[in-house]
């Protein structure tokens, strides 16, 4: 008898939302009028449906005042904070694309971002933790000194002519995000009310920098047809409901925090709260007791943060019910102490890509712990996955081979990048995830590898080819090979391996001072080595796994237990 296919469907009876974010968020604000919609501890934020509606439709017509029209693209370069949620909404709500930028970006990075998508606007964060977002735009774009507030022409950055900066200072050549908020005319509103008739759920709605292997990351665009549903159906999978308080610890730039979170909370009547402007194990334990809530979100690094807090124990975390892990494999021990010590029995484990907005698997709240840490659940309603081999056939259940998607969350595509999207959606409109997977005959996901180099480190997807590419800059190296190795707190951190240039000198600091401020803090190789040579096979290839090995052994290094 045959075994049967690796190939499963996410049968439902429960339809896909077929409206725009700005359709369905004004329908939920009115449903939901009275009930807590968003608390902002840090900033002492406290919004009602129906004040989060005022405030966003203003912000709406503040942002068309400009002369922003529905496709253009605008940035948002910040922490976590109420400003990014309405501008979420505000910009659904308007047609705008949002591109979200990572608040770790430097230099290099935001000029690619802005650059590669055309962003004519850029709502930006005055400064965060050692990150100071004004001087570094200054720094790209100095025209900024003598321009007049949105009308900015940057010879580096040709297409942002709008900059909005948050914060009650002032900035030469910049608005002040606070100032949008005039208060919209009947006329205003009427025309926003139009517009919002006028807009379709497949419009590009949001750009997600993921980082590529060629070298320069690729911008994710999803539409809202693919966040709003995935947003939905990740809450239900966790049985989120009307009252619900959820705590929002990861970041808003990423699915993780503006998907799973904010649009989890709007689809069924629940409050976001945001602990601090990122992850602190304290704020996150203190706000949880202090604002009861019922479900928490975190990659497995934050649960043992918290959990591992000095303090933990005096925090009543009584209220806490569900929640999802996500982001890298959880420890059994670690899955087991969230239950136990922080009430979470419905807690479960999600996976997926931002290019599928994100989640394309994800365990049931009655599913077993084993079942829980072993493998990454099932699944999602609306949603194929078949694992094939090499050759592009469908391999039995339990045999490996790679993970591919396809539905309503695969992405449009990559932003001005045919031939990427081209690679990444097959035939039938196949998103091929470059994980290896199994599936088993009850239809549970098991990750066991990833085909490319990909790196994750702390719940942060790193792709060692971009690292080397930034390395690759330095004048004195000739070549470089990046790879990830295990990690007790992080799961894996970066290696690089140098060959220098003939006669050439450098040091391990003198290698990270060339990273600082250009590239993201984790990106930066937590280890270096300077080497003659690479390891390779007799035809040139560069065998990675030997340098991994190698640095392990020297290291005294061992993998890092995921099950």
């Amino acid at each position: 008898m045959n075994k049967p296919l690796s190939y499963v469907h996410g049968a439902s009876d429960k339809p896909l939302i077929g409206q725009t974010i700005g359709r369905f968020f004004d329908e939920a604000c009115a449903r939901h009028a009275g009930h807590e919609a968003l608390v902002v501890r840090h900033q002492g934020v406290r919004l009602s449906y129906a004040e989060l509606k005022l405030k966003v439709d203003a912000l709406a017509c503040g942002l068309r005042r400009l002369g922003l029209e529905p496709g253009e693209r605008i940035g948002i370069w910040s922490q976590n904070n109420v400003e990014w949620a309405l501008s979420q909404f505000a910009t659904a709500k308007a047609g705008l694309v949002l591109v979200n930028i990572n608040p770790a970006y430097r230099r290099s990075e935001l000029e690619y971002a802005l650059n590669k998508v055309g962003c004519r606007a850029l709502i930006v964060s005055p400064s965060f933790k050692s990150s100071d977002y004004l001087a570094m735009l200054v720094d790209l774009a100095p025209e900024l000194a003598h321009c007049e507030a949105g009308l900015l022409r940057a010879h580096r950055l040709p297409s942002l002519e709008i900059v909005v900066r948050m914060g009650a200072g002032h900035t030469s050549g910049m608005l002040n995000f606070d100032d949008l908020f005039v208060s919209p005319n009947r006329d205003e509103l009427d025309e926003l009310e139009l517009l919002g008739e006028r807009l379709q759920f497949d419009d590009p709605i949001n750009i997600q920098f993921t980082s590529g292997t060629t070298g320069n990351p690729k911008g994710a665009t999803l539409s809202h047809h693919n966040i709003l549903n995935n947003g939905f159906f990740v809450g239900e999978a966790i049985r989120l409901r009307e009252g619900d308080r959820v705590c929002i610890p990861v970041p808003l730039y990423h699915c993780f925090g503006m998907v799973m979170g904010n649009l989890g909370c709007l689809t069924h009547g629940a409050t976001m709260v945001y602990p601090a402007e990122a992850f602190e194990p304290l704020a996150v334990l203190q706000t949880i007791a202090a604002e009861r809530c019922t479900a928490t979100y975190g990659v497995p690094t934050m649960f043992i943060a918290m959990l591992d807090h000095p303090d933990f124990a005096g925090f009543d975390l009584s209220s806490l019910r569900t929640g999802i892990m996500a982001g890298s494999p959880c420890p059994t021990e670690v899955m087991k102490r969230v239950i136990d010590k922080m009430n979470m029995g419905e807690v479960t484990i999600a996976y997926g890509m931002t290019e599928t907005s994100p989640v394309s698997f994800q365990s049931g709240t009655d599913d077993s712990i084993e079942r829980r840490v072993s493998t990454v659940g099932r699944v999602q309603p609306h949603c194929e996955v078949k694992i094939i081999d090499n050759e592009g056939r469908i391999v039995p259940r339990g045999m490996t081979g790679e993970l591919c998607t396809r539905g309503y969350s695969v992405m449009l595509g990559y932003w001005g990048d045919e031939a990427k999207t081209a690679e990444a959606i097959g035939r039938g409109g196949w998103m091929h995830t470059g994980d290896l997977a199994t599936l088993d005959d009850d239809g549970f996901c098991n990750i066991v590898g990833r085909i490319k180099d990909m790196v994750i480190r702390g719940g942060e997807n790193i792709y060692p080819r971009e690292v080397e590419e930034f390395l690759y800059r330095h004048p004195k190296v000739l070549d470089v090979q990046v790879v990830g190795i295990p990690d007790e707190k992080y799961g894996e951190e970066l290696c690089a391996w140098i060959i220098l240039r003939e006669g050439a000198r450098l040091t391990e600091g003198e290698v990270r001072d060339f990273c600082q401020g250009q590239i993201a803090h984790y990106k930066i190789p937590r280890y270096i080595r300077f080497v003659e040579s690479f390891p390779m096979t007799v035809t040139g290839k560069i065998q990675k796994f030997q340098i991994r090995e190698q640095m392990k052994q020297s290291l005294g290094l061992r993998d890092v237990a995921s099950a």
